[in-house]
């Protein structure tokens, strides 16, 4: 494919209206062509009404209709699997191998909706027949069924160019759940962008579908995202980075004439607590896996296991040694933006500056982006007393706390503030600890792993990919997962209506074949 640069806005290629860019190699630090375009608030509008004029026919598409599209763009991510790899590659210093994993697994993504589309369970079809001789009053025939929200604007991050990016999983959820998507391109990765861009627009096209079923913009600084956020036609927002940018769109959203809902997923330092008898057990290879885990992606995921928590007894030592000797093996590797590498080294001297001792550093920077492995070490009293040590470094680094006894463990884990997960290693003999520590931990945060580290997380019916503030704007959801879709759904009541002017869903005759809440009794199709 050949790179054009340009944006997509339905079925057109647009060129530039606000300007240009080019792609940065952070390995070598060269420019990469070719020149890609920049939008405007004229782009945003034409994209966002073509969204509307697809959301009516889109959003009524039948389940194999919709299912057969995104296996469809399953099929096209598969097949630019190679040059999508080399592109995301070049963009951001990572190895060809990991963005061509990242590939299947982003197709096998849309594969999973498409399968759910056609259980139909996601419509909650639900029915109350109606009781005309029931006493004191009647009841009328009410059947309900979830619906698309409407147009959804997704903001692609910048550490997972595919899987959180243009075809990641929060359009892959917003398009099975019947929305059209507007997606914002990172500008960290404009090429690989446009090839996932392209896939999709191809196969809108081959599906039949309305053209304003999928739109890629791109632009410069606040100016696009505002007014992507601000336009009457949006009904949802997703985003992923970081809390200061989460929470800027979500306060913009909110102020609306119209407020509308922003899924953010922020920031989250994913505490791994280890209970005395894991740690007398299993110490050191606790501690070697977990930096084996964290050091993924140069430490640039959101679910990096960031912080270590355990009581100062035995293993405690070899948990230490153990970790620190692998943070010393690590190569320093280039990270993907020279922002993000200048906000690791600030946010890392900051630990220091709270009063974080470094144990531990890996190998030395060859580059001027690359980002060095560090491991630090408090006391539970340092992190109790100063909040800043339990705030996210976004970046290859790991702090180590050591721990009194289980009742600081426990204060420890009240002072956290929401997170996208949370892990703790534990024996039987821990298992009345455990039983301590779970209430706190479900209080804060989505998914609570045993035995195993936060990273990585699987794409499942049961994966919660979601937490309390700051981890997210809303708890209620996931953004990994097959719950991803409830996101852009909302529930319709349709009562007293004759059968035939019903959506199919609802139908006396099933004509779908779905599983359906009948009189709250949950029936085969």
């Amino acid at each position: 494919m050949t790179l054009t640069g340009e944006l997509l806005i339905g079925a057109a290629h647009v060129p530039a209206g606000a300007g240009t860019m080019k792609a940065l190699n952070p390995a070598t630090r060269e420019v990469i062509e070719p020149e890609f375009a920049f939008g405007g608030a004229a782009d945003v509008d034409r994209a966002v009404t073509l969204a509307d004029e697809a959301f009516d026919s889109y959003s009524h598409t039948g389940p194999a209709e919709r299912a057969a599209f995104l296996d469809l763009i399953a099929d096209k991510l598969e097949a630019a699997k190679g040059e999508l790899a080399e592109r995301a590659s070049l963009e951001t210093g990572l190895p060809v191998a990991q963005f061509e994993g990242e590939t299947l697994r982003t197709a096998d993504h849309f594969r999973k909706f498409a399968t759910l589309v056609r259980q139909g369970r996601f419509l909650q079809a639900t029915i109350d027949p109606a009781q005309p001789d029931r006493q004191p009053s009647p009841r009328m025939d009410h059947r309900l069924q979830k619906v698309a929200l409407g147009p959804v604007v997704i903001f692609g991050a910048s550490n997972f160019p595919i899987s959180y990016s243009v075809a990641g999983g929060d359009t892959a959820s917003a398009l099975a759940a019947g929305c059209p998507v507007v997606l914002k391109a990172h500008n960290a990765h404009p090429g690989a962008s446009e090839i996932q861009g392209r896939a999709i627009q191809q196969a809108v096209a081959e599906a039949g579908l309305h053209e304003g079923v999928f739109s890629l913009v791109r632009g410069v600084g606040n100016e696009i995202g505002e007014a992507l956020v601000d336009h009457p036609l949006v009904r949802a927002v997703t985003f992923t980075g970081s809390e200061g940018g989460g929470m800027a769109l979500y306060r913009r959203a909110q102020q609306r004439p119209d407020p509308i809902p922003v899924f953010t997923e922020m920031t989250s330092v994913n505490p791994t607590f280890v209970l005395p008898a894991a740690l007398a057990a299993r110490g050191a290879e606790i501690g070697g896996g977990l930096v084996q885990r964290a050091m993924y992606n140069v430490g640039q995921a959101c679910l990096k296991p960031a912080i270590l928590l355990a009581v100062d007894g035995p293993g405690f030592a070899e948990l230490r040694e153990a970790a620190t000797s692998e943070v010393e093996k690590v190569a320093a590797r280039t990270m993907l933006t020279p922002g993000i590498h200048d906000s690791y080294t600030r946010n890392a001297q900051r630990l220091e500056e709270r009063g974080a001792t470094r144990i531990g550093a890996g190998q030395e920077p060859t580059r001027a982006w690359d980002g060095q492995s560090l491991m630090y070490e408090v006391t539970g009293d340092q992190l109790l007393a100063e909040p800043d040590l339990r705030e996210e470094v976004f970046g290859p680094a790991i702090l180590l706390v050591r721990l009194t006894g289980l009742d600081q463990l426990l204060e420890v884990a009240r002072a956290f503030r929401g997170q996208l997960s949370a892990t703790l290693h534990a024996e039987t003999p821990d298992h009345v600890a455990t039983a301590q520590l779970l209430p706190i931990l479900e209080r804060r945060t989505g998914r609570i792993v045993v035995n195993a580290f936060s990273i990585p997380q699987e794409v499942s019916y049961a994966t919660t990919h979601g937490g309390p503030f700051p981890a997210t704007s809303d708890s209620r959801f996931t953004s990994v997962g097959m719950g991803a879709i409830e996101r852009f759904l909302r529930p319709v009541t349709y009562q007293g209506f004759p059968d035939a002017l019903l959506p199919e869903p609802l139908r006396e005759a099933n004509p779908l074949g779905l599983w359906r809440l009948v009189d709250g009794e949950l029936t085969r199709p």
